[in-house]
């Protein structure tokens, strides 16, 4: 039977996030998070399961966006949690992307993700934000997926180049957008594998744009350069039951 939330209206301002995550806590799941995000100390996860700290996320926005009296006193103490930063422990991370996927205001939403991702240190937390609002607001979402993807800042960059693969390799793509990723250079291990994911997606969707990326070595030389490694993604992605991929490019990678 699903847990349900009851908050006193008297109570929503001193709601304390970190008690509700420790009461929901799985220690074995802790340990088994910790050997996942080798970035983050193992002490610092509780070891909440995702499915839990989504319903939760869920609960406290659902509760702050209603017309019960209680909203207002919510959405107070879930913009007080939003802006205490940095938070101590992995799942008030991961809360708090929640949290924002949930906001449902565009410039609210942008707004409170530039705020969190300087405190985003592990690729979890940076791919479970994934705000709904987004779809909703292409043209200006581009804007900041190109100041994202440009940043200097690992999982600033990770975040904009996983927006890039979420909202435009579909009916909104076009061959430009396959730019922006290509022009990162991060060195760090966890934005090249994102790139690498994306163009390994890309192969799949939208294989004529993307295949003089590798053809012609545009990418810097981590990515997807050797016919080995591209055929590795393609499987990854299942290209090949898609029936995407050009005879000639199976001939040789099979």
């Amino acid at each position: 039977m699903k847990r349900q939330l009851k908050f006193k209206e008297r109570d929503l301002t001193l709601i304390d996030f970190q008690k509700k995550l420790f009461e929901l806590r799985d220690a074995e799941y802790a340990a088994f998070q910790a050997k996942l995000t080798p970035t983050v100390p193992a002490e610092l996860f509780i070891g909440v399961r995702v499915p839990k700290v989504r319903a939760l996320a869920k609960e406290l926005m659902k509760t702050a966006q209603s017309k019960t009296t209680e909203a207002g006193a919510m959405q107070t103490a879930i913009d007080k949690f939003l802006n205490h930063l940095p938070h101590k422990y992995y799942d008030e991370n991961m809360l708090h992307g929640l949290l924002i996927a949930e906001i449902k205001d565009f410039d609210k939403c942008v707004e409170v993700t530039d705020k969190f991702l300087p405190y985003v240190d592990n690729w979890a937390v940076c791919d479970i934000m994934s705000p709904k609002i987004f779809k909703k607001n292409k043209t200006k979402l581009l804007e900041k997926i190109r100041e994202w993807a440009a940043s200097n800042e690992v999982y600033t960059s990770r975040f904009g180049v996983e927006m890039l693969q979420s909202h435009f390799l579909d009916e909104d793509f076009k061959p430009e957008f396959l730019k922006i990723p290509a022009a990162v250079k991060g060195e760090d291990y966890y934005i090249k594998m994102m790139v690498a994911w994306f163009f390994a997606t890309s192969l799949a969707k939208q294989w004529e744009a993307t295949i003089p990326y590798i053809e012609k070595k545009k990418l810097a030389p981590f990515y997807l350069i050797s016919e080995a490694l591209v055929t590795l993604l393609i499987c990854a992605v299942g290209a090949f039951s898609a029936d995407r991929v050009p005879s000639v490019w199976k001939g040789k990678v099979t």
